[in-house]
């Protein structure tokens, strides 16, 4: 890129865009619509059949016997470490470079969450760090594949499966994706998934879990139903008023509604990661030429389902700090975002937990630098060049 030092908008200049491009978007269309009209007009509108019909759907696309559809991506960690019997006492291992729901599920239950670090290169949970957190209270691994890249889940199993360590997958970033031909949603124990509107496809909030194990999938089922044993429809179709409530659960259903547009949004995932991929390859011809701009890396035989497009920026070439070019980019009209701050920096963990900086650097180093890129299907051709001509604009400012 031929970098000019043009005056910023922030400092008065002309704007790249005059409208903000968000970093996400939902893309919902006339079939969407008329999805959920349909069960509008129906006699089911949450506990009805649209929920066992997106479950099989769910479970056929990622290639698993179970999915339980639920109420979202929270509450999808929280009744995976629920099945799996996590609780007072024990410790639960989650990266530090996630959103906060990923720790709080382990918290929900009054478990620890153990923070581990992360790889420099891709910000996925080091395998070697969870080895080094392991104590005779872990009772789990939760592995996130950040940004839509799967972690090595190969290396995970050999630390957890001796040990007799279940792992769970918060696969929220990455539906599309795969690793060596195997698809994200198979890849662990259990496989949680979120479908908020800024995700590869959505229900308006919703969640699910993927998995082979059918006892698990009952427990969760309970979980998400106040710890009932049958729902409504259920006992309808019994004709029966009776219900026994099992165990303490929660209302984290989802519905009809939501799983209709959930399945009218599934079809149209493989040509929607399509077109993710293809402005994360425009991006990364770009950067590659872009002094002080570095995409993160990709692993060998890895589909990435770039929910974001995250670039760390080099602040040996740069002469301000992120936040500066934060500002920066935003008043060119592109909307970045940061993902995340790591979680045991948040004043809950530390006045809850004791946690501290230092515990966790190479996340803490690399949240200082990175921004999450514009990357949605709808983006055009245009708005993609937009991004690259404005980051090109800020960097070309602030060089050393």
């Amino acid at each position: 890129m031929n970098s000019q030092r043009e005056r910023l908008a922030a400092q008065g200049g002309t704007p790249v865009r005059r409208t903000l491009l968000p970093y996400g978007k939902q893309t919902v269309d006339d079939d969407d619509i008329a999805a959920v009209v349909d069960v509008l007009r129906s006699d089911w509108l949450t506990t009805g059949p649209a929920v066992e019909e997106f479950e099989r759907a769910l479970a056929k696309a990622v290639g698993t016997i179970e999915a339980v559809a639920i109420s979202n991506g929270t509450a999808a960690l929280h009744a995976a470490l629920y099945a799996l019997g996590v609780g007072p006492g024990d410790e639960v291992i989650v990266p530090a470079m996630t959103f906060a729901a990923t720790a709080n599920a382990a918290v929900f239950l009054g478990a620890t969450p153990v923070f581990a670090d992360v790889d420099p290169d891709t910000l996925l949970i080091d395998p070697e760090q969870v080895t080094a957190r392991i104590t005779p209270k872990t009772k789990a691994v939760i592995a996130v594949d950040y940004a839509g890249q799967p972690c090595d889940y190969n290396a995970l199993r050999e630390v957890t499966s001796p040990r007799g360590l279940r792992l769970v997958d918060d696969a929220c970033h990455a539906i599309g994706g795969s690793d060596r031909g195997r698809r994200v949603g198979s890849l662990a124990d259990l496989n949680t998934f979120s479908f908020h509107p800024v995700k590869h496809i959505t229900t308006g909030e919703g969640g699910a879990i993927t998995t082979d194990d059918s006892e698990l999938a009952r427990r969760m089922r309970l979980f998400r139903n106040h710890g009932i044993t049958t729902d409504h429809r259920q006992r309808e179709k019994q004709g029966r008023w009776s219900y026994e409530m099992v165990d303490l659960g929660f209302n984290y259903r989802l519905s009809d509604i939501q799983c209709a547009l959930g399945m009218s949004q599934l079809r149209k995932l493989p040509d929607w990661i399509a077109r993710r991929q293809e402005i994360a390859r425009q991006y990364d011809e770009a950067f590659r030429a872009m002094p002080g701009v570095n995409p993160l890396e990709r692993r060998e035989d890895v589909s990435h389902a770039y929910h974001i497009y995250v670039v760390r920026f080099d602040p040996n070439f740069l002469n301000t700090d992120r936040g500066t070019l934060f500002s920066a980019l935003r008043a060119e009209g592109i909307g970045v975002n940061v993902h995340y701050i790591p979680v045991h920096l948040h004043p809950f963990y530390r006045e809850r937990f004791g946690t501290r900086p230092g515990l966790c650097p190479v996340a803490e180093a690399a949240y200082e630098q990175v921004l999450s890129l514009p990357i949605f299907p709808a983006m055009s051709d245009r708005d993609v060049e937009d991004v690259i001509v404005a980051v090109d604009k800020v960097v070309g400012a602030y060089a050393s």
